[in-house]
């Protein structure tokens, strides 16, 4: 071999590995996260949802591959965007209020570019959808933020967390819904801060 021509370190073959300490611990924290899911299937949809989540979608397979997948296989989330609120809680089969309003506010901010709502509109969501009245709204949305599936979005409104978008999206799957959010821990808030979001809605009411 010429000795003119470039050498090839084992180190330099690995074009993957992050070279900054900021990028290599959320590398870590990314494989760890998703090793500690509980089969290869459950791996790839959090990784598909959370390339989705961030607008990645190029980093996806081609739409036409997606189609022929959909056909041995459901999607964790439906490709189309015309599905109406009845449809597409037909689709999701949401079981327990907490999944039902944080559905609807996923439909929200996917379907009708509502990012930020208040509990009347996602009653108002839930009487299109053709559902059985929410027994409590209030309480049912408040559980959701709670269960770290929505956020308080200021002065009363609330908005779909990225915990609840990932469960949303595995949805019917419940269980694969419940192995995409496991490894996130949703922040507690203080009984101070809750009280006044309570509040605040209640002023925006």
């Amino acid at each position: 071999m010429n000795d003119s021509e470039p050498q090839h370190s084992d180190t330099q073959s690995v074009a993957t590995i992050p070279d900054s300490k900021l990028e290599l611990d959320a590398f870590n924290n990314i494989v760890s996260a998703i090793q500690n899911l509980p089969d290869r299937e459950a791996q790839i949809r959090v990784v598909k949802s959370a390339l989705t989540f961030l607008g990645w979608t190029d980093l996806l397979p081609q739409r036409t591959e997606q189609v022929s997948i959909q056909a041995s296989s459901p999607s964790s989330f439906s490709e189309d965007r015309n599905l109406t609120p009845k449809e597409f809680l037909l689709e999701k089969k949401p079981i327990t209020d907490i999944e039902r309003v944080t559905c609807l506010a996923y439909y929200q901010a996917h379907y009708r570019d509502i990012t930020y709502f208040k509990t009347l509109d996602i009653s108002k969501l839930n009487t299109e959808a053709a559902q059985v009245k929410l027994s409590n709204a209030a309480a049912a949305v408040e559980n959701a933020t709670a269960a770290g599936f929505l956020v308080s979005a200021g002065r009363g409104n609330k908005q779909i967390s990225a915990i609840g978008e990932l469960y949303v999206q595995a949805l019917p799957d419940r269980d694969a819904a419940r192995a995409a959010v496991a490894h996130v821990k949703p922040r507690r808030k203080s009984k101070k801060a809750v009280a006044q979001d309570n509040s605040d809605e209640d002023e925006q009411k």
